[in-house]
């Protein structure tokens, strides 16, 4: 059993007409996912998409996101007349969405809305390199005026889970827990052409009896009007438009003033970016992070404040700063790696391996390997670059056969003043070697010496900060015949 889409579907009705010829409020869009807006159940939302607007996907990247495509024309958009929604669950519970179609004028419906859900808790950067799939997805052509998740109110049709060619306009009910946040893509793949945007009502549904979709969403995600917090890349060409339209004062406004504090260190850099009564926007051009306000003065009979903020967090290419070895010469070479810039998230890869998030390896084998940093926003790679671990083979076997003849420290050439002395198990010393020499051949004045454990002890020098420290290091290897 549902409710809420009958009886919120009459109150779509009567509000719909409301918005659109009582209170000539101007219907929400927003064209790009880093600021998409805010909403809640609590009433219907009426939304508007016309012309490509801001390619959240990368082209080079994504060739499909979910059910939609760009199919085999590479020129094409996967966004096409988009609108951008964002929604916070209160409680645990069971959602879904109606989205109905208006028409221009008239009655004919010319539109043709698809939708994808991603989530939850999903950044937007990751949604636009194909790091995210959207668990909800819909672009079947539709015979009635609705598309959505969970029961279409026109024809009583339940959703289901997406199936290529299945007909079916409506997906499955959205399961959510409290907290969670989710992003609502639709797209309009038909236009009317003559550059007039599209409109649709969006109205939020409970699937259980006695749920009020009210309830299950949180409403005060809406005092974030100009969106959730942003994180970008400092390459991208795309710059983020911030608007105070999608605030509680609607079109109430006097007076806008916008204020930045680079660095979202505490302190106000410029108290007035822009300001002004029509200044419903601001573009934000620079590629430094930052914290944006704005404060919005109303028309009203007394005028109220309102006030809102969003950090917005640009990354560049990961930058391999150091390598650390954390035991030099131990039986775990344990290898840690520093990015100059340390805020990022990454993952991180060596000799070709699976990526991990953390940035310590053990394991690593002595001499030469490479690692390879990936930002997971998409910001940028670094590598395949080699680096040299110092460290020593566990065996070796001087038989001639042209492999692991010769015993050898791994990286000695890099040391300061590396000496290393091979002992029998006895204490006799057999070899003494430096950054010169090609190795132990495994004899002693001439004569092979017997498979068995030899002790080694290596003298160094090592710059730590600026100061050269002496170090010395003593382990055993095997002789193996």
């Amino acid at each position: 059993m549902y409710i809420a889409p009958i009886s919120m579907r009459t109150l779509a009705c009567s509000i719909c007409i409301m918005l659109l010829f009582v209170s000539n409020i101007v219907a929400q869009n927003s064209p790009d996912c880093r600021t998409a807006i805010p909403v809640c159940a609590d009433a219907p939302i009426m939304g508007t998409a016309d012309g490509g607007g801001i390619d959240d996907f990368d082209p080079d990247v994504v060739r499909q996101t979910g059910c939609l495509e760009k199919g085999s024309n590479i020129s094409a958009n996967i966004e096409n007349n988009t609108s951008w929604y964002v929604f916070r669950a209160e409680t645990d519970g069971q959602v879904g969405f109606d989205i109905e179609a208006l028409p221009v004028t008239g009655t004919t419906i010319t539109a043709e809305w698809d939708f994808a859900v991603y989530g939850p808790d999903v950044d937007c950067l990751a949604i636009g390199t194909a790091g995210v799939e959207p668990i909800r997805c819909n672009y079947e052509t539709n015979n009635t005026s609705f598309t959505g998740i969970g029961v279409n109110p026109e024809n009583g049709v339940v959703g289901a889970p997406f199936l290529k060619q299945s007909q079916n306009t409506y997906d499955e009910w959205l399961d959510v827990r409290e907290g969670e946040v989710y992003y609502i893509l639709i797209n309009n793949w038909n236009t009317n052409f003559d550059d007039e945007a599209e409109s649709f009502v969006l109205t939020f549904t409970a699937e259980s009896a006695g749920v009020d979709p009210n309830d299950v969403l949180d409403c005060t995600i809406r005092d974030e009007f100009l969106g959730l917090d942003i994180i970008a890349c400092e390459d991208d060409p795309n710059d983020i438009t911030l608007s105070a339209l999608n605030s509680p004062a609607g079109p109430n406004i006097a007076n806008i003033i916008w204020s930045v504090d680079v660095g979202d260190d505490g302190t106000i850099d410029n108290p007035n970016l822009a300001s002004g009564p029509t200044e419903y926007e601001y573009t934000v051009t620079s590629r430094n992070t930052a914290r944006y306000f704005v404060e919005i003065t109303t028309s009203e009979t007394p005028p109220r404040v309102i006030e809102d903020d969003i950090l917005i967090t640009y990354f560049g290419d990961p930058v391999l700063q150091e390598v650390i070895a954390r035991d030099d010469l131990s039986d775990n070479n344990i290898v840690e790696f520093v990015v100059t810039n340390p805020d990022g998230n990454y993952e991180y890869a060596i000799n070709g391996g699976e990526f991990q998030d953390d940035p310590v390896f053990n394991n690593v084998p002595p001499g030469i390997n490479t690692v390879i940093i990936n930002d997971k926003y998409g910001c940028g790679v670094y590598g395949p670059q080699e680096f040299l671990v110092v460290g020593y083979p566990k065996f070796f076997t001087p038989n001639a056969d042209g492999i692991h003849d010769r015993w050898n420290v791994y990286g000695i050439s890099t040391l300061i003043d590396p000496v290393v002395f091979i002992f029998d198990r006895y204490g006799k010393l057999l070899k003494q070697i430096d950054e010169t020499t090609i190795g132990w051949d495994g004899t002693f004045n001439g004569r092979p010496m017997p498979s068995s454990d030899y002790w080694f002890r290596m003298d160094y020098s090592r710059d730590e900060d600026g100061i050269i420290v002496a170090r010395s290091v003593r382990t055993h290897f095997t002789l193996k015949r």
